[in-house]
């Protein structure tokens, strides 16, 4: 079974530098730094408009980076089209589920297999799905527009891992869902880390991130202000009082 400690001993297989990006003449991301390892679990927290969404399009490739480098295993792929950075193992999973709701739920995973032509592999990584998301597989033949929110997410995931990556980049997972529903998703989650998979997670739900999460950064205005372990952000003042919901000992005292 996985550790943390050795999961931190293993080189990243994603690693931002100075990563910069812009819209028009607004700087979105401002040079941030971050890495991922194999089998690891990392959180970027922040408020709306930090630029957590943005990091994880660029990285992704459905936003172009202005500057800094997107080393995933070790080659710099800032320039890389978005399709050959899925092909290479690097999938998103988008805010809002981005699923194509008048397909069913079996087009949708087919989506996620379009870079790909081993047959038996895709076979394979459809049991795989199954065993992970049963829900997907009772709604196989089901317009995927008709389902729940959470069984829309589980598509999305589904389709994720159907393009067989190493890399999973998730942008707000429990957005919407219930309290049970979210707990499940996040079951996969730790499933697919246990597998050796990286996963680098946006998540609105602060508290429920640093929980999960083996590290995390915290984001504010487009810059890293904060990182570490997801137990010592847990438990850091600051960042109780401004993304958990609780006050500082001395505000309250005031």
């Amino acid at each position: 079974m996985r550790t943390e400690q050795s999961a931190n001993q293993s080189a990243p297989i994603l690693e931002v530098r100075n990563l910069k990006v812009a819209y028009g003449g607004i700087q979105a991301v401002k040079g941030i730094d971050l890495q991922v390892r194999r089998g690891e679990l990392v959180s970027l927290i922040g408020a709306n408009g930090a630029g957590k969404t943005t990091t994880l399009n660029t990285l992704a490739g459905v936003v172009p980076a202005a500057s800094g480098e997107i080393l995933y295993q070790g080659r710099n792929i800032a320039k890389l089209p978005s399709h050959l950075r899925l092909r290479q193992g690097l999938a998103l999973v988008p805010e809002g589920r981005g699923i194509f709701t008048r397909l069913t739920v079996e087009e949708n995973l087919l989506t996620g297999a379009y870079t790909r032509r081993d047959i038996d592999g895709i076979a394979a990584d459809f049991d795989k799905v199954f065993t992970l998301l049963p829900r997907v597989k009772e709604r196989l033949n089901q317009t995927a527009g008709t389902l729940s929110g959470g069984e829309q997410q589980m598509v999305a995931i589904g389709r994720a891992l159907l393009s067989r990556p190493q890399v999973l980049l998730l942008d707000e997972p429990s957005m919407g869902l219930a309290p049970l529903v979210v707990e499940k998703i996040f079951e996969v989650i730790h499933s697919i880390t246990r597998e050796g998979m990286a996963v680098l997670l946006v998540e609105q739900n602060a508290n429920l991130a640093l929980e999960v999460s083996e590290r995390a950064y915290v984001m504010e205005g487009g810059r890293v202000t904060l990182e570490g372990s997801g137990h010592e952000l847990l438990n850091d003042p600051k960042v109780r009082s401004a993304y958990l919901g609780e006050e500082l000992g001395e505000e309250v005292a005031a």
